[in-house]
């Protein structure tokens, strides 16, 4: 048989107060002596009680629970947005309910349907791919959203956001690389869909200048196989190639098998920059150079950021400068 759940009922019969009695005794509210306190919390622990979510919810219209939307469960970058997000969640009180848009519009809006229906408290919605009048519909859903590496157009009381200067680590990169003497370099954009990868591919143009050649640009899905298979593309095109600037460190990788591929020894004939500093770009060899953030703590920052807003403070647009790490690739 299953065993019935503990009330709030029954730890105030077993200690023979009232109701309101227990209440203030679990809630930590005024009004109590702190032995009777003491003894009321200890009876509740012995008996197994722990508050209905249910209730609480109902009494503070509040659920507890935050919705946090990545484009691919798989990429690191967004598994360590997540780990950084749950962790700072459970720190306060707050579960992470986490869906997977996987590349797929259709699939980020049955996320954002889904969780709309369980009425979180909140969402943080990562790397969106959805176009702005779609995103404004959801705006007015959520209580509270933040974007993480997407921008509003025009400023919002509950949306916030936390954005990579994307553009100008495009360009700190293409700097680097015009400075060590390459002059054709190529960019694997990644998905068409991709905010960052508009931004990094600002960056690369400005960066090149007079040097750009639209033919030296490849869209590809953002993965170690897109990247391969759009860097073969490139040095079928274009053998004379010198570099690549990537996407993201598994389009990045990618590029590293299509050179070894392709017999372009890195770093010396070509050299590879990624994007995010994921682990695996210090384990592959030669270590890839790319533009470092910190996941976690970007997933730690929304999270402080929608607690704050869920507390009455404003809505604020964060940004994160990217550090250019040079490692093997060049």
């Amino acid at each position: 048989m299953k065993k019935r759940r503990v009330t709030v009922e029954d730890v105030a019969r077993a200690a023979g107060v009232s109701l309101m009695t227990v209440s203030r005794a679990i809630n930590g509210r005024e009004g109590l002596g702190e032995e009777t306190r003491a003894r009321i919390l200890a009876l509740a622990q012995e008996m197994g009680y722990h508050p209905s979510q249910i209730a609480r919810s109902l009494a503070t219209h509040q659920t507890a629970t935050i919705g946090l939307v990545v484009p691919d469960v798989s990429n690191p970058f967004f598994a360590q947005i997540a780990r950084g997000a749950e962790d700072a969640a459970y720190e306060s009180g707050y579960n992470v309910y986490l869906l997977n848009g996987a590349e797929d519009l259709a699939r980020e809006r049955a996320a954002l349907d889904s969780l709309w229906q369980n009425e979180v408290d909140g969402v943080i919605l990562c790397s969106s791919r959805l176009p702005q009048a779609e995103l404004q519909v959801y705006f007015e859903r959520f209580p509270q959203t933040i974007l993480v590496n997407r921008e509003l157009e025009t400023p919002q009381a509950n949306v916030a956001s936390i954005n990579v200067d994307d553009r100008a680590g495009a360009e700190l990169a293409m700097r680097h690389l015009l400075e060590s003497g390459r002059r054709r370099v190529a960019f694997l954009a990644g998905p068409e869909t991709s905010i960052s990868g508009q931004r990094r591919l600002a960056g690369y143009r400005a960066g090149l200048g007079d040097l750009f050649e639209a033919s030296w640009i490849e869209y590809c899905p953002p993965t170690t196989q897109g990247g391969m298979e759009a860097a073969l593309r490139l040095l079928e095109r274009h053998p004379e190639l010198e570099a690549f600037l990537a996407y993201n460190d598994l389009v990045a990788v990618g590029a590293l098998q299509a050179c070894k591929a392709g017999w372009k020894i890195v770093p010396t004939e070509t050299a590879v920059i990624g994007a995010d500093d994921i682990p695996l770009a210090s384990l592959v060899q030669p270590q890839l150079s790319t533009l470092r953030v910190n996941q976690t703590e970007i997933g730690r920052m929304a999270i402080a950021l929608l607690l704050e807003m869920l507390a009455g403070g404003p809505a604020r647009a964060l940004t994160i400068s990217p550090e250019l790490v040079v490692r093997g690739s060049g």
